[in-house]
């Protein structure tokens, strides 16, 4: 039990250094001995779950892909009991999105029973700029990290509303965090508002969970209210999703 837990502080380590790191930097966040971490590695890269760079960093390798793809599927269906309960709460459209690299990635929803509601096809991929969801996951990383990601991506005006001003945007998540929620007010697509929550998996944000629907209807909402009854239906889900305070997984019902 000590080695998995071992291998897996050191896959985190990778991932908390943008998924590529050198044997000091992996030291330095785990606290494992040089030679325990080498011999994790190694059999880390003989699984593919890590591969070497030419300048002999290590990075977060192929082999973990395949399975991010299936957690994420199971991630989904195991969200849409919460996400049907902020629609029940709101009447509107909810989702959940995670960050993927740069961009925002829908992975579940569960629709208004309205004729008239949003619709965000599961897989889109969005800026994370001129969306709540996005500002939520953003919101949960250091300053210098987001910036990064707004630099990269810069920030086009999708329509009038779109925060473009990287101070400003800073400016935003600050309130986001502060606050507990965030708001896209016509910022993606005319006409929509969304209030979006962040999912916490411990001590991280992890996803963000949001309802959407046609800006008249959403600014009727008390949006405090609205905002604080959405925490908490994220913060069960992410309970489930992390670990139990005896150390066992969430889905292992222990």
């Amino acid at each position: 039990m000590q080695s998995v837990e071992r291998a897996l502080d050191v896959l985190e380590a990778l991932a908390e250094h943008g998924g590529e790191a050198g044997l000091s930097e992996i030291a330095a966040r785990t606290g494992l001995p040089y030679g325990t971490i080498h011999r994790l590695l190694q059999t880390l890269l003989a699984r593919g779950y890590v591969r070497q760079e030419s300048d002999r960093r290590y990075a977060l390798g192929g082999g973990l892909v395949r399975l991010g793809g299936i957690a994420e599927s199971m991630v989904g269906v195991w969200a849409r009991p919460y996400l049907a309960q902020m629609v029940e709460l709101s009447g509107e459209t909810a989702n959940l999105a995670v960050l993927e690299g740069d961009f925002v990635v829908y992975v579940a929803q569960v629709l208004s029973p309205r004729r008239l509601r949003m619709f965000a096809e599961v897989g889109r991929r969005v800026l994370p700029h001129s969306t709540a969801v996005g500002k939520v996951l953003l919101s949960g990383r250091a300053p210098a990290d987001a910036m990064a990601v707004f630099e990269r991506t810069g920030m086009p005006r999708r329509t009038p509303n779109t925060i473009t001003d990287l101070a400003a945007m800073l400016d935003e998540l600050d309130l986001v965090k502060s606050r507990g929620y965030a708001m896209d007010l016509g910022e993606e697509e005319l006409g929509v508002h969304c209030l979006a929550v962040p999912v916490w998996d411990g001590g991280r944000v992890v996803a963000a969970m949001s309802v959407s629907g046609p800006a008249e209807r959403i600014d009727a909402l008390d949006r405090d209210d609205l905002a604080g009854r959405l925490r908490r239906i994220a913060l069960d889900f992410g309970g489930e999703l992390g670990p139990s305070a005896d150390g066992e997984g969430a889905r292992t019902g222990r």
